[in-house]
């Protein structure tokens, strides 16, 4: 599996919405929108697994810079937390 940070996603996106998007590029095992611990809000942004590097690399080229519910989101490879 890949795993994508998804990052300026709008403040109403939802885990269905990410996922939904992102199926159009292969294959999506997890999608989730980071939110804060103590009010619920979106962080404004999430993280999604893609079945393979193939399917993370087309969804990266098809979603970084582009719009997503008004603002152009940003894709990268995720890094492991330190």
């Amino acid at each position: 599996m890949s795993k994508l940070f998804v990052g300026s996603l709008p403040f109403q996106t939802t885990d269905e919405e990410l996922r939904d998007a992102f199926s159009q590029a292969g294959n999506v095992e997890s999608a989730v929108v980071i939110r804060d611990r103590e009010s619920g809000r979106s962080r404004g942004f999430g993280f999604v697994e893609m079945s393979n590097d193939d399917e993370a690399k087309a969804a990266q080229q098809m979603w970084d810079g582009k719009e997503f519910g008004g603002r152009n989101i940003v894709v990268n490879p995720a890094k492991e937390r330190q």
